[in-house]
């Protein structure tokens, strides 16, 4: 589990693509300061396992799906990604619930400076926007950031100077493609609203009162 706070800016410095996989290299500091075999480090907001390592540098697998569901193919030696160690036991949660598992894709519209912030504006599909409310929170790129208004077809943020210079979110520009995890609440919630409705349908339609008077009760 992560927070969506980043801890550290990398560079890739390899990709070896398969094919329908991929293997990277990500060249770090922060993040090598405690890196193990098999741990989780979110990149760009996706899980990913960390499969070997040296003093400045580690490799994951990327398996097809991720390359599918993600801008993680986009990648190439040289670009920068957000990094992030999964949140340890004892930490402070600064952002919110980041599971690592992105839902889809988005593309940024726009840019605008509002003083010292940056408004962004995220186009992205149905099936996304209609887990993202206003004042809700959303990972972009494994950011967790405040939804500062949404509409039927795309949503917006406000991103302060510290976010800005910590993060590589303003260094994207308009038709850049993002990585988008919507708060796992609400799947959680719908998924058993679902339920709940199924049940309803099912009892209603079984044993009623019309049932019982025709069968004598």
């Amino acid at each position: 589990m992560f927070t969506g706070i980043i801890e550290e800016v990398g560079v890739i410095k390899s990709i070896r693509m398969g094919a329908k996989s991929a293997v990277i290299t990500i060249e770090a500091d922060t993040i090598m300061e405690d890196i193990h075999l098999g741990d989780s480090i979110a990149m760009n907001g996706v899980c990913l396992t960390v499969t070997s390592f040296d003093k400045h540098s580690y490799s994951v697998d990327i398996m097809h799906e991720s390359l599918r569901r993600t801008n993680l193919g986009q990648m190439k030696a040289g670009s920068k990604v957000n990094l992030e160690r999964a949140m340890p036991a004892n930490g402070r949660f600064g952002g919110h619930i980041v599971a690592g598992h992105v839902d889809d894709t988005g593309t940024i519209t726009s840019m605008t400076r509002d003083d010292n912030a940056v408004w962004i504006e995220v186009q992205t599909t149905p099936e996304v926007l209609k887990y993202i409310v206003e004042k809700g929170s959303i990972t972009i790129d494994g950011i967790s950031l405040t939804v500062a208004r949404v509409d039927a077809k795309s949503f917006a943020v406000s991103v302060i100077p510290h976010t800005g210079t910590h993060t590589t979110l303003l260094d994207k520009k308009p038709g850049d493609t993002v990585n988008l995890e919507t708060d796992m609440i609400g799947k959680y919630v719908e998924k058993l609203m679902g339920y709940a409705a199924e049940e309803e349908k099912t009892s209603s339609s079984g044993i009623t009162m019309e049932f019982l008077a025709e069968h004598g009760f």
